[in-house]
């Protein structure tokens, strides 16, 4: 008997790989906010980041085809093409931060980023929520709730409770903020307490992977002032809410409102061309520069660096931050006439939304998002569940996605939530 495409994955990458669904699908191609499976079914893709401006954009494929073809080394002989990029970069941000480094992934620049603010300050405690996912390296993957590091977390690690669209902090949404902030302050006592100090906290800006709650902008402003007095710098993670994402701003931090020391970026910046990057204010660069020699083989190299420069370029020229707001608040309106009696909450900003279930005693509706995605694929449309009991649908789809896409997604979402069972 043949090995099925599953027992072969196993058998040459060992147990556990992740997939995505119950039953696996099979992709061979993607074009714009389409994706074919062996089959030849075609399906929505509602979920995917890294292919930021489309699934085989012509003209990122033809950027990295024709530096490919002309040179691909790293960043210690001298290239203009990664200078080129930065500086492309460094324009669309403020707050001083205007020097990076490439790297090839978005775990590896929370890596860098989380060593940045230690060699700021002189200090080693980081704070992150308690409900967040960074990245996959020992240091970062020591700030993840989902699998715990072995032995327990390290001791100049504290984890704060994340705010809560349903259930705030300090009880009501007003007083959640400051609720955040006094979190963030026991904190920080904690590691000067054990001789850690502050070196930073990391959060993303749309707190994705704690099921993005619906905060205001200034909800950070208590705790900065809680980070600041301590000394601390704030690491801004915009792998997910960055590049235009949220409609309203191109970062997600300006969305928020504040002012990160630090900013890490990775999935999207490239199109799914392997790219990350740190970037920063000159001062922090200098004080990592001084205390580690880091250096990256692949991180910026020509071809990533035309990539993510091409990504940038179809980004304007097409529009797709000003059809993140005006297509994503189409859809928030439409999901929001949705009626259904386990439907808590429907919120989102941009291309980032999505909807919280619960059952009529108040508890997670986990089983029953599951089933929504379940249904949602065999209908043909690709969402995925976050929070943290995976009871919120996460829809965040490609950057062309457009009001008829939309309409597509909601009018099936409509059907799935019909015929999908309540669990007793």
């Amino acid at each position: 008997m043949s090995e099925t495409l599953l027992e072969r994955r196993a058998r040459l990458m060992g147990p556990n790989v992740p997939t995505f669904y119950r039953e696996p699908v099979q992709i061979v191609r993607g074009q714009g906010v389409w994706l074919w499976d062996a089959d030849g079914t075609r399906y929505l893709d509602c979920y995917n980041n890294v292919p930021h401006v489309g699934h085989g954009h012509p003209k990122v494929v033809e950027a990295i085809a024709r530096q490919a073809a002309l040179l691909n080394t790293h960043t210690r002989y001298l290239h203009q093409g990664i200078l080129d990029y930065i500086e492309r970069l460094t324009a669309t941000l403020d707050h001083g931060l205007t020097q990076a480094i490439m790297v090839c992934t978005g775990s590896e620049a929370n890596d860098v980023a989380l060593r940045m603010a230690q060699a700021a300050t002189g200090k080693t405690g980081l704070i992150a929520t308690d409900n967040t996912y960074h990245g996959n390296t020992a240091s970062v993957s020591a700030l993840s709730t989902r699998r715990p590091p072995i032995g327990g977390y390290p001791d100049h690690v504290r984890l704060v409770p994340a705010p809560d669209s349903l259930a705030p902090l300090g009880g009501r949404p007003a007083a959640q903020a400051q609720a955040f902030a006094d979190n963030i302050a026991r904190a920080v006592e904690e590691l000067v307490a054990t001789g850690h100090g502050l070196a930073g906290v990391i959060l993303c800006p749309f707190f994705a992977n704690e099921g993005f709650p619906a905060v205001p902008k200034g909800f950070l402003d208590p705790a900065l002032g809680v980070i600041r007095r301590a000394g601390g710098v704030v690491i801004a993670d915009e792998v997910q809410p960055g590049f235009g994402r949220l409609g309203t701003a191109f970062w997600g931090h300006d969305v928020l409102g504040f002012a990160p020391d630090i900013i890490t970026l990775g999935k999207p910046m490239a199109n799914g061309h392997p790219v990350g990057a740190v970037v920063t204010r000159p001062d922090i660069m200098a004080s990592f520069r001084t205390a580690f020699g880091y250096l990256n083989t692949f991180g910026g190299n020509p071809v990533s660096a035309a990539a993510a420069m091409a990504t940038l370029e179809v980004m304007e020229e097409e529009g797709l931050q000003e059809n993140a707001a005006r297509v994503g608040a189409y859809a928030l309106d439409r999901l929001r006439a949705l009626r259904h009696p386990l439907l808590a909450d429907m919120r989102g900003k941009g291309l980032f939304f999505g909807a919280e279930f619960r059952m009529e005693n108040g508890a997670p509706a986990t089983e029953f998002v599951a089933g929504l995605v379940e249904g949602m694929r065999r209908r043909g449309v690709l969402l995925g569940s976050i929070g943290r009991a995976m009871n919120t649908l996460k829809i965040r789809p490609p950057m062309p996605f457009s009001s008829e896409n939309a309409d597509l997604l909601i009018d099936t979402l409509e059907k799935v939530l019909a015929q999908t069972e309540v669990p007793q």
